[in-house]
């Protein structure tokens, strides 16, 4: 098997998409490891945590150039794999290849746009159905998303979710309980880690713009790192020009890694490396250059003139 994976892996690596069967063989391997994974997950450190990738492959190549290849640097991704970039489907082929052939030294968590309803409006649906002629690769992809942990909690010190907060929890084992095998509710708890978003303006909670989750303040983050039993959050799931961004007296991070988002942002990105000890060294890096893209799928092929 892993030989076959690592074939994949090197193929996925230059962009190149697996055929159908070889997704749905993929996605049922992952499945089995995936399903044993707990709502919260437990990470050891060295660790070192990336946020939204969306679809931009050749951004995350630069992501493992400044961080190390897998297994050789261990990994948390804190979701959001999909949509909005030309490459969703090699982005995530690539990561639940790597998932597969190394489980214990990269770990994938669900992000609001790990969602059936999601990418059907922006853009990993489409690309699946261009790039295989039909929807059953989106399927496959889309049942896997239903198995990804919903959080990680690393060395018990540092708890790590896509989006945020919910005012229906206030302990990990809330979290824990919950059955995440299902599609992103539009309420309940499930739905505000995914979609939630800390604010400097909101004391307690506030309605969120995004049509879902909440807006959440800082006495709402203290008073959860402390139940808990916690340094601090690490999320991911707002654009931070910077890369990274500290809130409420460093009780909450956002780690941002997808750099000139959707093409066009002209943000930088970051990763955030924990040692042993959980010391801290965040690394910020620029989009891929133009000459290493591949050209995108979506633009025609050119005619040739012999």
């Amino acid at each position: 098997m892993s030989l076959d994976l690592d074939v994949q892996i090197e193929q996925l690596k230059r962009c190149e998409p697996l055929t159908e069967a070889e997704v749905k063989a993929l996605c049922l391997k992952a499945m089995e490891i995936l399903v044993e994974e707990s709502n919260v997950q437990r990470v050891d450190a060295p660790v070192t945590i990336c946020g939204d990738i969306h679809g931009q492959f050749y951004d995350m190549k630069e992501l493992f150039k400044v961080g190390g290849d897998c297994p050789k640097t261990n990994y948390l991704f804190l979701g959001d794999f999909v949509d909005r970039g030309f490459y969703s489907v090699e982005t995530f082929l690539l990561l639940l290849a790597l998932k597969v052939r190394y489980p214990d030294r990269i770990t994938l968590i669900r992000g609001n746009h790990e969602s059936r309803q999601i990418t059907q409006v922006y853009g990993f649906y489409d690309e699946c159905l261009r790039k295989y002629g039909s929807v059953n690769v989106w399927r496959y992809c889309t049942d896997i998303f239903d198995y990804l942990s919903l959080s990680a909690l690393i060395d018990n010190r540092v708890f790590s979710v896509h989006g945020g907060l919910s005012p229906n929890i206030n302990t990990l084992d809330q979290i824990r309980i919950i059955d995440r095998k299902q599609e992103v509710p539009h309420d309940g708890g499930m739905c505000d880690l995914l979609w939630s978003d800390p604010e400097d303006v909101v004391d307690g909670w506030g309605i969120s713009p995004r049509g879902a989750g909440f807006l959440f303040g800082g006495n709402v983050v203290s008073s959860f790192n402390r139940v808990n039993n916690i340094d601090y959050i690490c999320r991911a799931h707002q654009l931070v020009m910077e890369g990274y961004k500290w809130m409420f007296n460093n009780q909450i991070v956002t780690v941002w890694s997808a750099p000139n988002y959707c093409y066009r942002c002209g943000n930088v990105a970051a990763i955030l490396e924990l040692d042993d000890d959980l010391n801290k060294r965040f690394r910020v890096f620029d989009a891929a250059p133009q000459e290493s893209r591949g050209v995108p799928a979506k633009k025609p092929a050119p005619d040739y003139f012999l």
